[in-house]
């Protein structure tokens, strides 16, 4: 029986060459598209399930409250590991690590790479079951050794073995390779190109031992545990939340600002990072969701486009369906065979979307930055492809078996069907349905490219063109007056500068400020902190709102401190130049106070209050920027300065990064939605088209007669044009009314993790109105002139 379904049902298909081509085809960018949203869906829920130990990692947050807001933060004091290691048996393994760039210099023979690592705990291998493929089972015991990925190592040694190679790291000090890795995937959240022993710090670094071995007042770190099998992370959480406090106990501001330690699984740390009020309200997985409902979307739409050519060729298959019941077939036998056809239709689509798949995923890797591939010898992916594909057929498939197997056959036989307005309500609803949703993903994406728009268009109080950023070394801040000299002297720098920080970006922050009438409350608020020392403001192209720069003629100035809008507001300062101020022991002058620059690591949040510091100690002044002259063009400016640099700091290599670069980076994800929300519109409007063009043919169809009487009355073109095109328009006008609301208050959600966002304007509703009507009347028009130039003589003609 089923075989003598799949048979008449290849045949019909056969003899509807151009119908079969439709629908196979706009079943098959359906598919795809799913199938693609679900790929990136999988690769995005799947991070980190690689590690063998993924249910029992965390990552140590803590929660603290700041002017009334509480706050979440990975960043703690250097020796929460060794106390969490020491006094808590709950955990199996404790590995520290640093949460800094990492972006360090690696020198073999002449060779000099800019690679990205991490110092971390000697527990980190096995908690992560980092793969060893060769080496050291314990590889960062030794204090001077190093870890490479195997990317890593051959970039470094070729083919040779490494282990036991040395090489030098940041010109100063020399390292082993004890062990390769294997390079983690792309989805993990531990990412690095080698891995340091945490002690080699305090080997490297004097201050690290010197200061902050016993500080829980500096912020800088962070840890990973594992809990020991059976131990009950929320158990654990009451455990360990009071560690910060307890050690705090002479710190007036750490005990105001109550801070508690918990664990957040590995399960979360990709889409659930997000934490409001200390509670984890959500992250990425917003776009998952997002996309998920995108891809059922477009996957209904679809279907709905199967249903309507279908039923829109139904009196061509009424008597089929007629003499079939005249000789015995029940409905059951119709419905299987009219399921059977959609079901190979399907499978046919199936094919295809995985041709589509294939030669799309390029571009679609390009499009969200990720290397994803189809598993074809994965016997999951198979048997999900399966699934897929019957539940697609069956759903496509369901309306049309049901409607053209109710057919009453005496009726058929003798006239033929004849279908009233009831008939055709479903099919009307259904095409409501198809265009409200392509409506609301419309809407939706204008408002997200408005978003977009919205923060790139946000004054960022600098200039960032022509605005580069270089990673400093000793070396470097040795020389620094000899290397400003050599290159204002090239005529393609105007301005040079030291800071703690990229200039897109903020590294520290810091209570403890207090002013003129504050209260031991406000000595407890936070303010982000830029340290640098002369030509900031100039390099950095800001213009002052009050005072001036810091300034070689000032000797003073040592002790001076720079303030931003928002932290003059929170300051209550109403004549802020010449306040003094007192911070760390030691009283600061307000010199000048400069707008709210845009250096949050979303520009879409609220500048937070800043103190800009005077700071003369290279080992937290790390970062120089570079302003070029706007009078060269960057790059012979940058074929200029990089000899001077390679003179100055002969072992690394000259990296530098454009500052308008880096700031635009701050807006992928958003770009990232944007993008996909905006191919999958284009494809949710043309698979609706589509069925536009099935309700088309379908109207058409069933009043053929009609118009051959209405054109022997004298109707022109144009009237029959606007006869068959009034129904969809209406149509069009109704899903529009649907789909506004639904878009705004979807859209609206989404707006509100943004503090700088845009109000939604009954612009991008009328906007989304016309084009739909547009897109609507070009899709009818074609079966609608091809309706009114039939002639009259072959419409009215009787059988």
């Amino acid at each position: 029986m089923i075989r003598n379904y799949l048979t008449i049902a290849f045949r019909n298909l056969v003899k509807n060459k151009s119908y079969s081509a439709i629908n196979i085809g706009g079943l098959a960018v359906g598919m795809a598209v799913a199938m693609l949203i679900g790929i990136w869906i999988n690769d995005e829920v799947s991070a980190n399930k690689h590690h063998k130990n993924y249910e029992n990692l965390y990552q140590v947050k803590m929660s603290q409250t700041f002017d009334g807001v509480r706050g979440t933060q990975d960043a703690l004091p250097f020796p929460t590991g060794d106390e969490l290691r020491s006094k808590y048996p709950d955990f199996k393994a404790v590995a520290m690590y640093d949460r800094g760039e990492g972006n360090r210099s690696l020198i073999v023979g002449a060779q000099k790479f800019i690679k990205q690592g991490l110092f971390i705990g000697e527990d980190a291998i096995d908690m992560f079951s980092l793969t060893i493929l060769n080496g050291n089972k314990n590889p960062l015991k030794e204090p001077y050794s190093i870890v490479l990925t195997d990317e890593t190592a051959h970039a470094l040694f070729g083919d040779q073995d490494p282990i036991g190679k040395l090489l030098k790291m940041d010109n100063k000090v020399d390292l082993k390779v004890t062990a390769v890795v294997a390079k983690q995937p792309q989805n993990a959240t531990l990412q690095f190109d080698y891995l340091l022993p945490w002690q080699l710090q305090e080997n490297m670094y004097e201050w690290v031992g010197k200061y902050m071995k016993m500080n829980w007042k500096n912020n800088g770190w962070g840890v990973y545990v594992q809990l020991k099998d059976g131990v009950d992370p929320a158990q654990t959480n009451v455990k360990i939340k009071d560690v910060i406090l307890s050690h705090s106990s002479y710190d007036v501001n750490t005990r105001r600002v109550k801070p508690e330690l918990f664990l957040h699984p590995m399960s979360k740390w990709r889409l659930y990072s997000e934490f409001t009020e200390g509670k984890n309200t959500g992250g990425f997985i917003k776009y998952v969701r997002l996309f998920g409902i995108f891809g059922l979307f477009i996957l209904v739409i679809a279907c709905i486009n199967f249903m309507n050519l279908s039923t829109a060729r139904s009196e061509k298959r009424a008597k089929e369906v007629g003499v079939r019941k005249a000789v015995g077939s029940g409905r059951e036998q119709l419905v299987g065979q009219f399921l059977s056809e959609s079901t190979l239709i399907a499978c046919m689509a199936l094919v295809l979307a995985l041709v589509i798949v294939l030669i799309s995923m390029p571009y679609f890797n390009t499009l969200t930055a990720k290397t994803m591939s189809i598993e074809f010898g994965n016997p999951v992916f198979w048997g999900v492809m399966i699934i897929f594909t019957v539940f697609t057929g069956l759903l496509a498939g369901s309306y049309p078996a049901l409607y053209l197997s109710s057919f009453n056959p005496v009726k058929i036989l003798k006239g033929g069907v004849h279908v009233g307005k009831s008939a055709s309500l479903p099919r009307k609803i259904l095409v409501v349905i198809q265009f409200t949703f392509s409506t609301v993903l419309m809407i939706s994406t204008i408002i997200i490219y408005q978003q977009i728009q919205h923060g790139k268009n946000r004054p960022i109080g600098f200039t960032n063109k022509g605005l580069i950023s270089i990673n400093s070394s000793n070396d470097l801040v040795d020389h620094f007056e000899a290397l400003r000299a050599e290159l204002l002297a090239t005529g393609a720098v105007s301005s040079i500068c030291k800071s703690n920080s990229p200039p897109t970006q903020w590294w520290s922050s810091n209570s403890g400020w207090s002013w003129k009438g504050s209260t031991p409350e406000d000595q407890a608020s936070i303010f982000t902190t830029i340290a640098t020392n002369y030509d900031y403001i100039k390099t950095m192209g800001i213009k002052l709102k009050e005072g001036r720069d810091f300034s070689r003629d000032f000797t003073t100035d040592s002790s001076g401190v720079i303030l931003n809008e928002a932290a003059v507001k929170r300051m209550g300062l109403k004549h802020p130049v010449g306040e003094l101020l007192r911070w760390a022991g030691k009283d600061r002058t307000v010199v000048g106070v400069i707008p709210d620059i845009v250096v949050e690591w979303s520009p879409y949040r609220a500048v937070a209050p800043m103190t800009i510091l005077f700071e003369k100690d290279k080992s937290w002044v790390g970062f120089l920027c570079v302003r070029i002259n706007p009078a060269v063009a960057p790059s012979i400016a940058i074929n200029k300065i990089a000899p001077i640099f390679d003179k100055y700091n002969p072992g690394f290599p000259f990296d530098y990064k454009f500052a308008d670069t880096e700031y635009n980076k701050k807006f992928h994800y958003e770009e990232l939605i944007g993008n996909l929300s905006a191919v999958v519109c284009l494809l949710a409007i043309f698979i609706s088209c589509l069925g536009l063009f099935g309700l088309a043919s379908f109207i058409a169809e069933q009043r053929t007669k009609e118009i051959g009487v209405r054109k022997v009355l004298g109707a022109s073109v144009a009237n029959v044009w606007q006869l068959l095109s009034k129904d969809f328009v209406l149509l069009v006008i109704i899903s529009c009314l649907i789909a506004s609301p639904i878009a705004w208050y979807a859209m609206n959600q989404w707006l509100e993790s943004y503090t700088y966002k845009i109000n939604i304007g009954a612009g991008v509703f009328l906007i989304v109105l016309v084009i739909a009507l547009a897109i609507t009347l070009l899709t009818v028009s074609y079966q609608a002139i091809k309706a009114g130039l039939l002639n009259p003589v072959k419409s009215l003609r009787s059988e």
